[in-house]
């Protein structure tokens, strides 16, 4: 039995137990940390004195036939550690409305989706639960000395809970998103993560364009939970005395001072100019280096498979073969569309194989050739039917479906790999402004999943039908997606989502697992 079946380690290094030691075999809490519930699972008694390996095999059986849902949910926890080796929290910075919840939602999402255990918690929120009706700026005053007051509770309860989710939950990252404009705000945030062994980033978004400032109120703060029903007349003269009030007590970071031995970026005017001062890990410079590349100019990205290929025709998966006569003309009504829609500056992205490049050829456009955009490798099983695969690979047929967004195929590549492999490609369209990406199912999932936020237990079955375009839109906290189906036929290429009573459980993987590294199950290549 191969381990390789599943992709790259499990389990935080935080969270990492011993399954067979002894606390765990007499109840479920060591895996409550990043099991939701675990906890609470019925406990299984390890027999008495026993230390065979045929008691241990049986007991091994057992807790996967028991435990199929938390086993296969356990091995959804994305691996991060390879990234970082400490809980990081990244801190907020700025006056209102400069991007910093933009900023702190994007940032979470590109960690998710690299498999970084990351989460926002916005100070907004918890102000507005703490006090359920927002009147007017004068909350915001300085020397308003009960809403401060309410206001460094608020702070409070939020880094609670995020050293809940660092410490109990096994998340990686947490992004405190506030103004925190104060040095003894920072100050405050500092101590609570020194205290708690957690790194600290700061990410200060500075910005004096008036026009851009009044965009984003227009845009996100007019909808704001804050103001219900008023006139926009109303909420951008209310938001602007709100600033006004931040601005008297609003302390910049100083590099060359004060905070010079913070580690930092400080964007300026929505990326027109960055200061990177101490990154202390790679992590942190994944994050500079992301933030360094997204942009809020508008602009419109195009998803779509290449036309029906010979091989969908017959079932097969990867390969390399040409278009089908529908797959043809499916590529003729794509070059309608493009010319109809008269974008502006409109790149176009493939992959290297036949059946994207013959899709983007009819478009009469340079087109620009990506090796990284090819499909999803399925090694042994290339140019395979499922039918097929599961006849001669019973074992790696059902292992597929038991966890499909972790399996790798025999001497292929799992989709944890392939949103690895993608990462060049997202960073290269946050830099973009409209691009149309003509790929494959696989890989069109992981970049959908990317801009939709969607989760690894949903990447691996997101629907990406052949003779569709997604049209993706960025807006202020997520994207828009609108679907356009061309109106040429062709075969269903998707599969769904088994249930798990019809999986049929590779007990073998497991109790191999069990058998040769118990204290390693969480920790396999």
């Amino acid at each position: 039995m191969r381990l390789r079946a599943f992709a790259p380690k499990l389990a935080p290094p935080s969270c990492r137990r011993s399954w067979l030691s002894p606390p765990f075999l007499r109840s479920r809490a060591p895996l409550a940390p990043f099991l939701p519930g675990a906890a609470s699972l019925p406990s299984r008694a390890f027999p008495p004195g026993s230390a065979s390996p045929r008691a241990l095999s049986e007991f091994a059986r057992a807790v996967c036939r028991e435990n199929v849902t938390v086993l296969l949910k356990a091995s959804l926890v994305p691996w991060a550690s390879y990234m970082t080796n400490s809980p990081t929290l990244i801190v907020m910075i700025g006056l209102p409305a400069r991007g910093k919840t933009y900023m702190s939602k994007k940032l979470t999402r590109y960690l998710n989706w690299i498999g970084v255990p990351t989460k926002v918690f916005n100070l907004g929120v918890y102000r507005r639960e703490a006090v359920k009706s927002y009147k007017s700026y004068d909350f915001f005053r300085h020397d308003n000395k009960e809403a401060m007051e309410i206001r460094k509770r608020c702070a409070l309860v939020a880094l609670e809970d995020v050293k809940s989710y660092l410490l109990e939950e096994c998340g990686q990252i947490a992004v405190f998103d506030a103004t925190n404009t104060t040095r003894e705000r920072r100050d405050l945030i500092l101590n609570f993560a020194k205290e708690n062994a957690f790194k600290v980033f700061f990410v200060e978004s500075v910005c004096d364009d008036p026009e851009v400032i009044a965009a984003n109120i227009l845009e996100v703060k007019v909808s704001s939970p804050d103001y219900p029903e008023r006139h926009r007349e109303n909420v951008m003269d209310d938001f602007l005395k709100r600033i006004e009030c931040y601005k008297v007590t609003y302390q910049p970071l100083d590099p060359d001072a004060y905070d010079k031995d913070l580690s930092f970026i400080k964007v300026i005017n929505v990326g027109q100019r960055f200061l990177v001062n101490r990154v202390q890990d790679y992590i942190q410079s994944k994050i500079v280096y992301y933030l360094m590349n997204i942009h809020v100019q508008p602009r419109t990205i195009y998803l779509c498979r290449h036309g029906e290929s010979e091989y969908n025709l017959l079932g097969r998966i990867g390969g390399d073969s040409g278009l089908s006569a529908r797959g043809k003309q499916f590529s003729q009504a794509l070059k309608k569309f493009i010319e109809e829609q008269e974008i502006v500056d409109l790149k176009v992205w493939t992959s290297q194989l036949k059946r994207t490049i013959q899709t983007a050829e009819s478009l009469g456009v340079l087109y620009e050739q990506w090796k990284i955009l090819n499909e999803i490798d399925a090694g042994v099983c290339e140019e395979m039917t499922y039918a097929e695969i599961e006849a001669k690979y019973p074992e790696e047929f059902a292992m597929r479906d038991q966890e499909k967004y972790l399996y790798r195929y025999p001497g292929g590549e799992s989709y944890q790999d392939l949103v690895q492999r993608l990462e060049p490609v997202i960073m290269e369209l946050e830099r973009q402004g409209n691009v149309l990406v003509i790929s494959h199912q696989a890989v069109m999932r992981c970049l959908l999943a990317y801009f939709l936020d969607k989760s690894a237990d949903e990447l691996p079955y997101l629907r990406c039908p052949l003779h569709t375009i997604l049209k993706l839109t960025p807006v202020a906290y997520g994207c828009k997606v609108e679907t356009i189906t061309l109106n040429v036929e062709a075969v269903n290429t998707h599969r769904d989502k088994p249930s798990l009573t019809s999986v049929s459980f590779a007990a073998p993987l497991w109790l191999h697992l069990f058998q040769n590294q118990p204290q390693t199950l969480f920790n396999t290549c």
